[in-house]
């Protein structure tokens, strides 16, 4: 059985297809579905369109037609897969907050590999990391300075603190945790960790970070 909205899967019937015939849905998402689980499983280097339209239950015509290249299909997956995650949704009101969000989100060991998958494409296919970025990174740096701001006119952070030093510090933290501990790491564990180091820097000991402070 196939997804492509061909009858039979034919690939032949391409040429005779009414021209603005509508694409399948449940094709396009299968397409790039499949195109996150192997780009997590074996990263960009060792994907094919050929691994993807298996996987997806496509034929290659049908993954070639929406997506010429592997990076063309990488990078839309990588827009696809931050769809849901509306800029205003990372705000947060404080930093244990945000905090918690982290800790959550870096707990997920599927999200973790995916993230690895996407630094490590930096120097051969830096346009996976710029959809990343435009996608989600941005807006979450953005949070993650507001949230920062705020702590510091509150009185959380010493007044001579810079915020966007704190959030590339804070980045950096992230990604060492993602190289140095296990995927199995719980958010309880990464919460402590980025309060930790939030320590380091004076951040006065808030409800959260007194929790964390005792485990």
């Amino acid at each position: 059985m196939t997804l492509d909205g061909d009858e039979n899967g034919d690939e032949s019937r391409t040429a005779t297809r009414p021209p603005g015939r509508p694409r399948s849905r449940e094709a396009d998402e299968a397409i790039l579905a499949a195109a996150l689980d192997l780009l997590i499983e074996r990263g960009a280097a060792l994907l094919s369109i050929e691994q993807v339209a298996r996987r997806a239950g496509v034929t290659r015509a049908t993954v070639y037609r929406r997506f010429p290249t592997p990076t063309d299909l990488l990078v839309r997956a990588i827009e696809w897969e931050y769809r849901d995650v509306a800029a205003d949704s990372l705000d947060r009101a404080d930093l244990d907050g945000m905090v918690a969000e982290w800790a959550e989100h870096l707990g997920n060991p599927r999200a973790r590999r995916l993230i690895r998958r996407l630094y490590g494409t930096v120097d051969d296919l830096p346009e996976l990391l710029r959809a990343y970025h435009e996608a989600h990174g941005r807006h979450r740096d953005t949070a993650v300075l507001t949230a920062l701001e705020r702590a510091r006119a509150a009185g959380q952070l010493p007044p001579g603190s810079d915020p966007e030093v704190l959030r590339q510090m804070l980045s950096g933290a992230a990604l060492q945790h993602l190289a140095s501990r296990p995927d199995t790491t719980g958010a309880d564990e990464i919460e402590a960790y980025f309060h930790a180091v939030l320590g380091q820097v004076g951040l006065s000991a808030g409800p959260a970070t007194r929790r964390s402070a005792q485990r």
